[in-house]
């Protein structure tokens, strides 16, 4: 059993609850963490936001616990407590790869290439090989149909991520839960995520599919170590500064293309097409994807086989060519008009405000699409086009609609996801004043549905704030920005949120600077990189939000800011300057009159301010100054009936008394917070809680 005040240990703990503030209960853990090593170190200590300064946090902890058998003794006791998601011989899922297509011919060089790689000694280099391949070449089908003939060499399972355009820390997070750990367990900084990828991969025996690379660097992060892992990655061109076997995809053989042809559609249906089946395989080129496209045809009425002469030197957009020609009017300009940007993932509703039809028409043609291979299912239920699929309806829908019909349906779509937006966020956070109070046609039965319909839409958010800034809707983009808070705050999505709230402030700062508008999209930008632990960065948009806030005179938002910054503080475990951050806040909230805007927040807002302040002379080790301002803060959370609250600074509180021995005053707190805690699904907290309680049972 590992010595809980070695170095290893030590460095262990701090690196699982700095990846752990992923939920409410790993933050607090973090913060406790950081007032033990105050506590520990006699000093204040920054938190360590790198591998090396969590490294020198943890030298000092262990240099000192080793002179003194009380701060061993807390600091085992910490140490206890702290779950390490994802160690080696956890309980994870045995992931499964999406299925492959049915019909799979030639291509046998490279299934022996890939055998020979899965099958060599280990010997320290990590068994690697991507399939590099024009795009409809077949790549992908065939990764996915070796690694389902390969089920028995990966007993631990098969795992899947399509990389398309997400950043690597929104890909770690796919592979973590595809895994199996829960929302609350994936780390949201991109290192950690790798790290307990890394960790999660540990001693299994496992194939990992990374599907649509474009760069060695977008990689690095997603790849593994561990001997029995096998990563093939899939890309359209050699990867430079990728170390792996190269496996080089290329047309199918003018037989093997013949052999597919007669599996998709039968003997007796080549047979009858045999007068045009060598122009056919000429248009396709030896392409999968072409050759499942014109399978389709073959068997339709002559009339829709007309094509033009000349094949393009892409037999994808060839295909796409072939079979746009075959569809119905309206199929056709949906087809054009919703692929006039790369929506990630496109519904019914999108793609009828882009064709301005009715949703249930625009089902129909989605399906129809997809059915002649235009769009792909996803496995949301949404539709998307291939890149170069996607290529031929944008340069189609300029030549047949013209420009302003096609600016025209991307307006009308980033609208469509701005109504969405602005709906959800009022249906999921009524009561904020954070939230858009423009008018939405979208409504939700309830918070949750609302929430959800956020997460889902998030990539198709994020796309519609770049469609609205490049199209100069510069009311679209703060509406659509500001409607993410309730995503940010409930849900996370921070990694992918990230590049739409960048576009936001850049906005704001141009055109509406020094006004709540810009104050409020500074606050969510600092919030979002402070919960990716980009801390330094977070700082400047704090005070930004800040300044901007005071010069609008919005005093509410103004010390909104100020606070922000404050928790800033608690989560770098500068303790002093939280605490100055706190009482500066509650002072400018005494400018609000009786009658002002924000009167009737003013008692819940001064109780939370309490609570921080009680949190950070907790952290300072002023321990009764802590304890009053905590009770104050709890007799107005119990009276007001604010269940999660009220569990959360039960839990300050009873910590607050461990710290000072008094474990007997901190169990009846303890109890109170499990029980508050019944019906608001916190599990995580209700663990640390338990946690907690074995410390009073263990003290007394």
């Amino acid at each position: 059993m590992l010595d809980p005040i070695s170095l290893g240990a030590i460095g262990a703990v701090l690196g699982a609850v700095g990846s752990g503030m992923a939920n409410e209960a790993g933050k607090w853990a973090w913060e406790s963490a950081g007032g033990l090593v105050r506590r520990i170190a006699g000093r204040e200590v920054s938190a360590p936001s790198t591998p090396r300064e969590l490294d020198d946090v943890a030298r000092l902890v262990h240099e000192r616990v080793h002179t003194d058998p009380q701060l061993a003794r807390s600091w085992a006791q910490f140490a206890r407590g702290v779950r390490l998601p994802g160690a080696p011989g956890a309980a994870l899922d045995r992931p499964c790869l999406p299925a492959a297509p049915r019909f799979f011919t030639d291509r046998q060089q490279a299934l022996k290439h890939l055998d020979k790689e899965a099958a060599r000694p280990f010997e320290g280099r990590p068994r690697l090989a991507l399939l590099h391949g024009p795009e409809g070449i077949g790549t992908s089908t065939l990764a996915l149909h070796w690694g389902w003939r390969q089920t028995a060499r990966f007993p631990d399972g098969q795992l899947y991520a399509d990389l398309g355009t997400l950043a690597p820390e929104a890909v770690l997070g796919t592979l973590l839960r595809r895994l199996g750990l829960p929302d609350e367990e994936v780390p949201p900084a991109a290192a950690d995520r790798a790290d307990l990828l890394r960790r999660c991969l540990t001693d299994r025996r496992l194939l990992l599919v990374l599907d649509h690379a474009r760069s060695a660097a977008q990689l690095r992060p997603l790849l593994a170590s561990s001997p029995g892992v096998f990563t093939i990655v899939v890309a359209r061109h050699p990867l430079a500064g990728f170390d792996a076997l190269r496996i080089p995809v290329g047309p199918l053989a003018r037989r093997d293309a013949t052999r597919l042809l007669t599996e998709l559609v039968g003997r007796e249906a080549i047979s009858a097409a045999r007068a045009t089946l060598p122009a056919v395989l000429d248009r396709c080129a030896g392409s999968p994807y072409a050759l499942r496209a014109a399978a389709l045809r073959l068997t339709s009425p002559p009339e829709r086989l007309e094509a033009p002469a000349m094949p393009e030197a892409d037999p994808v957009r060839t295909a796409a060519d072939d079979a746009y020609r075959a569809l119905t009017p309206d199929a056709a300009r949906l087809y054009r008009l919703a692929g006039l940007r790369a929506w990630p993932a496109l519904d019914a509703p999108a793609a009828a405000r882009a064709a301005e039809l009715d949703e249930s028409q625009a089902a129909r043609h989605l399906e129809a699409l997809a059915d002649a291979l235009l769009v792909e299912r996803t496995d949301s239920g949404r539709y998307r086009y291939r890149p170069s699929v996607r290529a031929h309806a944008e340069r189609t829908a300029a030549t047949v609609d013209g420009i302003a019909a096609c600016s025209a349906a991307v307006a009308r779509v980033v609208h469509r996801y701005r109504d969405l937006a602005v709906g959800a966020s009022r249906a999921a956070l009524p009561e904020s004043w954070r939230v858009p109070s423009a008018d939405s046609p979208v409504t939700f039965p309830d918070r949750g549905a609302a929430v959800a319909a956020l997460a889902a839409e998030a990539t198709g958010l994020v796309e519609a704030v770049h469609a609205a800034e490049e199209f100069r809707d510069r009311d679209t983009v703060v509406l659509l920005c500001r409607a993410l808070w309730p995503l940010q705050l409930k849900a996370g999505h921070h990694e992918v949120l990230l590049p739409a709230l960048r576009a936001g402030v850049r906005v704001a700062d141009e055109h509406v600077p020094g006004t709540r508008t810009a104050g409020a999209l500074h606050a969510q930008l600092a919030h979002t990189l402070t919960e990716l632990r980009r801390w330094d960065e977070a700082e400047p948009e704090a005070v930004a939000a800040a300044r901007d806030e005071q010069s609008a005179g919005h005093v509410r938002g103004h010390a909104s800011a100020v606070e922000f910054l404050g928790l800033l503080r608690l989560r770098q475990w500068r303790f002093d300057e939280a605490y100055t951050c706190f009482e500066e806040a509650y002072g400018i909230l005494d400018a609000i009159g009786p009658d002002d805007e924000g009167a009737a927040d003013l008692p819940r807002a001064r109780a939370l301010l309490e609570r921080h302040r009680g949190r950070a002379l907790r952290g300072l080790g002023r321990r009764a100054e802590a304890v009053e301002r905590l009770q104050r803060a709890l007799r107005f959370f119990r009276d007001s009936g604010e269940a999660y609250n009220t569990a959360r600074t039960l839990t300050d509180l009873a910590e607050t008394l461990l710290d000072g021995g008094e474990p007997a005053a901190a169990l009846p707190l303890i109890d109170e917070a499990l029980a508050a805690l019944g019906r608001e699904n916190a599990a995580y907290h209700v663990a640390l809680l338990r946690v907690l309680r074995e410390r009073c049972v263990t003290q007394e």
